[in-house]
């Protein structure tokens, strides 16, 4: 009786061991009536100090883990990372994720933040099963990343400054400044005339802004010249080109008059060219002739009276004893 005792002690011992390791396991596993959701996050920059089991935060909130993460083969300049929430965490539409720094020996956490008051909640699903939250490069990652291209681009401006300032450029450098002593020099003494001329200037440019002024004036009046110009034109020239196009008409009509009397005389100019013409002809030479004769006769009563315009001149008697 008492070994049989003994077996149901250590039977039920044994029983309560395994409840007790059953609700460890599910304690362990997250079964315990707390839900997660998964994300997945694509990085474009190192992760160093982030591994499995590494804190996920919102906004500096504890809110989950990072539960794998690894290298894409067919993308090998991404690190895929993915973590396990808490379900009510406020993961939106607008939420980012960064690698974050929390010491100095090197740990660093994901980072939420970011999701904009009365979006959707994130829940479309990416290639690997879980939505995909953009990442969000860090002030310190981004640093990092960008490190050595900054080295290299202090290396080549401290090659250039060195090209730079060799003995000769110095020499130059120190002209320059030699120079600008000197003209410094030359200002501080034309300083009062610099001066003046300032002052000549502002005196100028009023001068100027009246001058615009007046030109604005004279150029209203022209306009309200060119207005009147443009109304006396429009009343007084109307008239004026109505009997100018009368004048245009009355000349267009006496033109056609003129030609229907040069129509109606163009027969009678016909017969005068070809008879009447011909018969003036003759009687101007007739009278050209009796000109000429009359001019015979009045010559000869001026030189002989009236006998030598009656006959021929008398020929003197023959007389012997004027003959020598």
């Amino acid at each position: 009786m008492e070994t049989r005792s003994n077996y149901v002690m250590v039977g039920a011992v044994t029983l309560a061991m395994l409840a007790g390791l059953l609700l460890f396991t599910v304690w362990l596993a997250g079964l315990s009536g707390e839900r997660r959701q998964c994300y997945d996050i694509y990085f474009a920059q190192g992760v160093s100090g982030l591994s499995r089991g590494s804190n996920v935060t919102f906004s500096g909130v504890p809110v989950g883990q990072v539960t794998e993460i690894s290298l894409l083969p067919e993308r090998p300049e991404l690190v895929y990372v993915r973590i396990e929430v808490d379900e009510e965490t406020p993961v939106r539409q607008g939420t980012t994720a960064s690698v974050r720094a929390v010491s100095l020996t090197g740990a660093n956490e994901v980072q939420l933040s970011g999701g904009a008051r009365g979006t959707q909640q994130m829940t479309e699903n990416g290639p690997r099963g879980c939505p995909v939250i953009p990442a969000r490069t860090g002030g310190l990652g981004a640093l990092l990343a960008s490190a050595p291209e900054l080295m290299e681009r202090i290396q080549r401006l401290t090659e250039r400054l060195t090209e730079l300032v060799n003995d000769e450029n110095q020499n130059a450098i120190a002209d320059i400044l030699d120079n600008v002593r000197a003209t410094t020099e030359v200002l501080r003494q034309r300083a009062p005339e610099l001066g003046d001329a300032i002052a000549d200037t502002r005196i100028a440019v009023r001068q100027a802004g009246i001058a615009a002024r007046q030109a604005g004036i004279a150029a209203e009046r022209v306009g309200v010249l060119a207005d009147t110009t443009t109304a006396l034109v429009n009343e007084e020239g109307r008239p004026v080109a109505q009997d100018l196009r009368k004048a245009i008409a009355s000349a267009d009509r006496a033109a056609a008059n003129l030609d229907a009397m040069v129509a109606d005389a163009r027969p009678g100019v016909q017969n005068f060219s070809k008879s009447t013409l011909p018969e003036a002809n003759r009687l101007i030479r007739e009278l050209r002739e009796l000109s000429t004769s009359l001019r015979g006769v009045s010559e000869r009563v001026e030189q002989g009276g009236i006998a030598g315009a009656l006959g021929p001149e008398k020929l003197p008697d023959y007389n012997p004893r004027n003959r020598r």
